[in-house]
């Protein structure tokens, strides 16, 4: 085998044949012939792809592999690891999305030529975009200041008396470092800029020889223990890309057909979900939810429609998911403790401005919306050494660490930044609030995510309460249990904003709980109470949300202002359950009266559907199939759940199939057809450039979603349950979940209820069921069928469909009943009912 040849584990095998990981252990053992490993260990044991593949394609396996899957695994099979190997791709993408004619002519040479002549190139688009990757602190000719740092005035070399100029640095401390070279000298306005010393995007700076790419890149801080004052993604060396060249290659044609950004964020993807332990994920509706809180209300002196964030700070940044979903900002900070994070994070964001971002680009200096915000992402423990100890940015979003012990607490204790308090040790979470306040403008709003128990631990009730006083605290926001890791807690968002000086107070706090929004979505939907992240209904819980701080009003079981005065007694708890009681269910006396109408019309329901008394009758003896052999013969085809609830597009989870409930959200794709599209609306196509149109559209690899289809039967993995689900016009369009097994039948020669209705055997189930676990592993290939003709098929398929329909009414009296019963115990007890 070559030296650094790519490997694959059994998953990525799994995966390139679009099989099940059972499969691969079968192929192991039943062929001599299969390639031996070579390298992982024993449990985990890895094989050269190339062996695999054309293993695969002797056995009829595996025709081609999907470009991006072939990608992958040279990622994830890198000798440097998947981290530099994503660091080296994002450098190479980036180069060719910046500079497409100098990729060309790299790619002309041989491996060893474009390994020399790779650094030179990369570094020239990572300086115009991150800035230069150097230590040094002085600002030489054509560097100069980001927008948002405060500038200090001083009189020395000044070039005129009485004259002033600026300097953005401390006394005592270096000069930052600022952007790529040809952007405007420190003391100088280009023309078309709004800050002085600010290059606008896509302008030239006066007496600069060449244009150049759109450069706006900020600087360096000002020295601080602990901070990498260089950018965050070093220039990797030809030595270090020479392994790297078949991969960047790979990804470049990769590039061509759906974007530089769209294969660094499929890319990355992978890593994220093949290391889910090692990263604190913030959802993407979240993010967007808390980059909208961060515009600022209907009364503020700026208008939120007509003008977009200017500066963004995000001081724990992770994977950038919060700075990707601001829209239309003119700079963006980042700092991440994980240098190589960070480097990942520096790279998504720079290559989010090829459309792959979910806002567009910020306005240029003449309106236009041609340039890239500007960009500065460091390393660094943000709260011992903060990167951007100078900066004053429009906003501040952030989800910080959790109860953290070990932020700093004994070495900042006389930090300034504790305006409101010295935080306790236990409250890392009020110390990363102050740092927010501290890095916003007088105005600045901050967003953070935050555990419930800092709105009501003992030890943070004096910050609290000083927040509140002096105005700083706008809203606390209670979301469902779901919404973020830890899932099983419901979350807070604390909306704040720096206090302006010589403007009073703000007298009041809005306090907002949407954890009662689930519950009734639960009780409308089927869902279960409280939500979940497989049942948290996004579009309900923002559009609620947005509606309370925009509106700053009451609205009934979900938001109220409460006056200062009213907070700041002895515990000074914010938790807004405790303000915000849950709705009686049903409502007032009204209401339940109409939910006791329903059940009523439900029972008289479930009356008419329950079946006839059952004829007994021998036990049939019929010749059986299983569904591998139907699989086989064409009959039907089998299908693996792999979408993730989140994403765009509802999705259907095994909670769904289990509880009766309905996927939410809007239709990922129609089924007779409609061209599948991103989340900008722009249509997907292949490499060639034809549009996808559904789960099996050719060029569709293993890890597209599989999209539902009137007829598909769904069946749970795990459980060992008999639990089958039929699909409808009501989940057609939604994406199969993970742990799912999809069976679509060919109509013409297998009824679906006839199918689904045999696969609930009690029996059937059993023996097709593995035990070799805590939990039971249903293999649907081992299901039993009967061979009956199709006429035969649908007689029974008729009655199963009945029996369907009876079970659905019992889980609606069921639920109707609970919301009854409840409903009356709290209405008598608040004397909203009473007991005539």
């Amino acid at each position: 085998m070559p030296e650094n040849a790519t490997e694959v584990t059994a998953a990525g095998i799994a995966r390139l044949a679009g099989v099940g990981r059972a499969a691969v252990s079968n192929w192991r053992r039943r062929h001599a012939d299969f390639p031996q490993p070579v390298g992982g260990t024993a449990a985990s044991p890895s094989f050269a792809l190339a062996d695999v593949e054309q293993w695969l394609r002797d056995q009829g396996k595996l025709a081609e592999v999907p470009l991006r899957e072939r990608v992958w695994q040279e990622v994830a099979g890198h000798p440097a690891g998947a981290a530099q190997a994503l660091v080296h791709t994002g450098c190479a993408l980036l180069l060719v999305r910046d500079r497409p004619t100098a990729w060309l002519e790299l790619t002309a040479a041989s491996d060893e030529r474009m390994a020399d002549a790779l650094p030179h190139a990369v570094d020239h688009v990572l300086t115009a975009r991150l800035g230069p990757d150097t230590p040094s602190g002085t600002p030489g000719p054509g560097r100069s200041t980001p927008p948002g740092t405060v500038r200090t005035p001083r009189t020395a070399g000044s070039t005129a008396p009485g004259s002033t100029t600026f300097d953005s640095t401390t006394p005592g401390s270096t000069a930052p470092d600022s952007t790529a070279p040809d952007s405007t000298a420190p003391d100088s306005t280009a023309p078309g800029s709004t800050t002085p010393g600010f290059t606008a995007p896509g302008s030239t700076a006066p007496g600069s020889t060449a244009p150049g790419p759109a450069v706006v890149h900020p600087a360096n801080s000002p020295v601080a223990p602990g901070v990498h004052r260089a950018r965050a993604v070093r220039t990797p060396t030809a030595q270090a890309l020479l392994p790297s060249v078949p991969l960047l290659r790979a990804a470049a044609q990769l590039a061509a057909g759906i974007g530089a950004g769209q294969t660094f964020e499929f890319l990355l993807g992978r890593h994220l979900d093949a290391n889910p332990r090692q990263f604190t994920l913030t959802p993407p509706h979240l993010a967007e939810l808390m980059a909208d809180l961060a515009e600022p209300p209907k009364d503020a002196g700026r208008p939120a429609p007509g003008r977009p964030l200017r500066s963004v700070l995000d001081p724990a940044a992770g994977t950038g998911a919060l700075l990707r979903a601001v829209a239309g900002p003119a700079a963006l900070y980042a700092q991440e403790a994980d240098a190589g994070l960070a480097a990942l994070t520096a790279l998504r964001l720079a290559l989010g401005a090829d459309g792959t971002h979910s806002s567009p680009p910020s306005p240029g200096a003449d309106g236009t919306h041609s340039s890239p915000p500007s960009l500065a992402v460091r390393t660094g423990d943000t709260l011992r050494a903060d990167a951007f100890a100078r900066l004053a940015t429009d906003t501040v979003l952030c989800h910080p660490p959790f109860n953290d012990r070990n932020w700093g607490h004994d070495e900042l204790a006389y930090d300034p930044r504790w305006e409101y308090g010295f935080p306790a040790r236990v409250e890392s979470e009020l110390a990363w609030v102050q740092h927010a306040l501290a890095r916003l403008r007088d105005g600045g709003t901050a967003v953070l995510l935050m555990p419930p128990a800092a709105a009501s631990r003992r030890s943070g009730r004096r910050i609290r309460a000083d927040l509140l006083r002096r105005g700083a605290l706008r809203a606390v926001i209670a979301l469902p249990a779901g919404a973020a890791p830890p899932y099983g807690i419901p979350l807070h968002l604390w909306v704040l904003r720096r206090p302006t000086p010589g403007v009073r107070p703000g007298p009041d706090l809005l306090l907002a709980d949407t954890a009662g929004l689930a519950a009734s979505a639960g009780e409308a939907g089927g869902k279960a109470a409280g939500g979940g992240r497989d049942r948290l209904d996004w579009p309900v819980v923002r559009a609620a949300v947005l509606d309370a701080w925009r509106d700053r009003a009451d609205l009934p079981g979900v938001s109220r202002v409460v006056p200062v005065v009213e907070l700041l007694d002895d515990d000074v708890d914010l938790a807004p359950a405790r303000y915000l009681p849950r709705p009686t269910p049903g409502g007032d006396a009204c209401g339940l009266g109409e939910v006791r109408e329903r059940l009523a019309e439900t029972l008289r329901l479930t009356t008419r559907l329950t079946p006839p008394p059952a004829t007994p009758a021998a036990p049939a003896h019929r010749p059986r199939t299983t569904v591998g052999e139907l699989a086989r013969g064409g009959v039907l085809s089998l299908h693996t759940g792999n979408a993730a609830p989140g994403g765009q597009g509802p999705v259907l989870t095994e909670h769904d199939v289990l509880t009766g409930a309905d996927p939410a959200g809007t239709p990922f794709a129609d089924p007779a057809g409609t061209p599948l599209t991103d989340a900008a609306g722009t249509p997907l196509t292949d490499a060639a450039g034809t549009s996808l149109t559904g789960p099996e559209a050719p060029g569709a690899a293993p890890d597209d979603p599989v999209v539902l289809e009137p007829g598909d039967v769904v069946v749970p993995v795990l459980g060992g349950g008999t639990v089958v689900r039929v699909v409808g016009e009501r989940e057609a369009g939604a994406a199969l979940g993970r742990n799912l097994q999809l069976l679509r039948p060919d109509p013409a020669a297998l009824d679906p209820w006839f199918l689904a209705g045999f696969l609930r055997g009690t029996a059937n189930n059993r023996q097709a069921s593995s035990y070799a676990s805590t939990a039971a592993r249903l293999d649907a290939r081992r299901l039993h069928l009967p061979r009956m003709p199709l006429a035969e098929q649908r007689r029974y398929g008729e009655r199963f469909r009945e029996l369907a329909a009876f079970e659905e009414a019992l889980r609606t009296a069921e639920r109707l009943g609970g919301v009854l019963v409840q409903g009356m115990y709290d209405g008598l007890t608040d004397g909203t009912v009473t007991p005539a």
